[in-house]
């Protein structure tokens, strides 16, 4: 029986991209500035977590030796006498930085035309967009209309928005319109239509995604989004490992937003939550059901939404420090002929100045019974990871990337 699971820790990236000057983000390292916080004590917080960052059931599949390999330097706390698991590090080849270019390359298709972009301007919409919006919507206006965070925006404009009816728009350096609405108060089934109208009207700008926040509340004090984010993305641009799965008669088990990163294109069932522990969960009862030739595919994004954007170290760690914890849950799963990989799609160093994500390499680290320990190396593409589980699978090479399977099978 051969099966893959493909763990995506949204965000975790380990630093050392070759071009990140060219994004501003040169010296930004996710995993080794929040492992260098927690070793100085910065990202101590009474009742929540304190000490060196501790990771040991990643550490021992290689993450330590997979930040070596990105940056030169073993980040504090990431130590392991041994390594029982392949591990490596990847360089993105896409243009972009974002949620869509890190998992589609992951997926075995870099994105190599450029997405378009909101302006750093107060409007950031175009004013015809808008204008189109708010008509074809039937909508009294829009607030926002800039970069943002998006708790942050809600908290500064959710009481004008449910006193007036107008949606919060916003952006961010993704390519990306994001709109926040109040599940009950203008209704959650009205902000996925406004979402599908903005769809459309943005094709022509080449956004990547329209993003549907809902939340609850009725104070900036109570204010909460919910687990009813809907992404509306592009399709990729031609088949992904998923596709070539699912034609080939295979299920892909998709766990969290990997539906919509990939337009509900290639992915045969959804399974989603409103957290990491029960998107964990989720993905072991996906193992569960997995057959042979099938994948499951996770995506953990509060890495990303709550710490990284936020700029939360000491969140970030613990949510690692959780994370790694319930790792063995999954390790013990795993049967003869199964293959689990733990990467990422980019970086959001919490240390780093903005709230934007951070152009790194990001970890490939995993294990199967059978599997060699090897030191896969610096791979030249997320790409090499959809050739390896397509080899391993049974699927012929795609067009991009590099398999290293015959380094660990």
């Amino acid at each position: 029986m051969a099966r893959a699971f493909l763990f995506v820790l949204d965000s975790f990236g380990i630093g050392g991209a070759a071009d990140a000057a060219a994004f501003g983000d040169e010296g930004s390292d996710t995993m080794g500035h929040i492992a260098a916080a927690c070793a100085a004590g910065r990202a101590d917080v009474a009742g929540l977590r304190s000490g060196p960052l501790h990771l040991p059931h990643m550490a021992a599949l290689g993450l330590g030796r997979a930040g070596q390999i990105a940056t030169g330097s073993l980040a504090p706390g990431l130590e392991t006498a041994g390594v029982s698991g392949f591990h490596g590090a990847a360089q993105e080849i896409s243009s972009g930085k974002d949620t869509p270019s890190g998992h589609w390359e992951i997926a075995g298709v870099p994105v190599t035309f450029d997405w378009g972009y909101f302006p750093h301007t107060v409007p950031a919409f175009p004013a015809e967009l808008t204008a189109a919006i708010i008509r074809e919507a039937k909508l009294p206006g829009i607030l926002g209309d800039c970069h943002a965070s998006g708790m942050d925006i809600i908290a500064e404009l959710g009481e004008e928005h449910i006193r007036t009816g107008k949606p919060i728009c916003y952006t961010s350096a993704d390519s990306v319109y994001q709109i926040a609405a109040h599940e009950e108060h203008f209704g959650l089934e009205r902000l996925y239509e406004l979402c599908l109208i903005v769809r459309r009207l943005v094709d022509p700008l080449n956004i990547g995604r329209v993003i549907a926040r809902p939340f609850i509340g009725e104070t900036p004090e109570t204010f909460k989004r919910t687990a009813n984010r809907r992404d509306y993305a592009v399709p990729p641009p031609e088949p992904t490992l998923l596709d070539r799965l699912v034609a080939r008669g295979s299920k892909v088990i998709g766990i969290g937003k990997i539906g919509d990163i990939f337009a509900h294109r290639g992915v045969s069932e959804v399974r989603k939550g409103p957290d990491t522990a029960t998107l964990f969960d989720k993905a072991l009862t996906g193992i569960d059901d997995a057959r042979d030739g099938d994948l499951v595919f996770a995506n953990f994004v509060d890495f990303d939404t709550l710490y990284g954007h936020r700029r939360d170290i000491p969140g970030y760690a613990k949510a690692l420090e959780d994370f790694d914890r319930r790792l063995p849950e999954a390790l013990a799963k795993l049967k003869p002929g199964d293959m689990l990989i733990l990467t990422a799609d980019h970086g959001n160093d919490p240390s780093w100045r903005g709230t934007d994500h951070t152009r790194e390499r990001v970890p490939v680290i995993g294990t199967g019974p059978g599997l060699r320990a090897a030191d896969t190396g610096l791979r030249a593409s997320f790409a090499d990871i959809g050739q390896t589980i397509a080899e391993h699978l049974g699927l012929p090479p795609g067009p991009h990337g590099t398999s290293f399977h015959k380094l660990i099978a």
